[in-house]
């Protein structure tokens, strides 16, 4: 089974990543950008045939390393 747990920041937290990111792409003549706000994904393969407890265990993972829930939100998908 394949799941995706996708990490961002969350509201209101500075991120000068995304800001040098959105500098580039506005030197580089990309017009039309107001923001850019990074992230990272993690693709993740389970041997688990249940969603439900792939679900739980992802959540778990990301609560213990993926995310740092101080300061960022996740979302977990089982894509099947």
């Amino acid at each position: 089974m394949k799941a995706r747990v996708t990490v961002t920041l969350k509201t209101g937290i500075l991120d000068p990543q995304g800001k040098a990111i959105e500098g580039a792409l506005k030197s580089l003549g990309i017009d039309g950008v107001a923001s850019v706000r990074q992230g990272k994904v993690f693709d993740i393969e389970l041997a688990s045939a249940d969603k439900t407890k792939a679900e739980v265990a992802l959540k778990q993972a990301a609560d213990k390393l993926l995310a740092n829930t101080v300061i960022e939100n996740y979302r977990v998908e089982v894509l099947g």
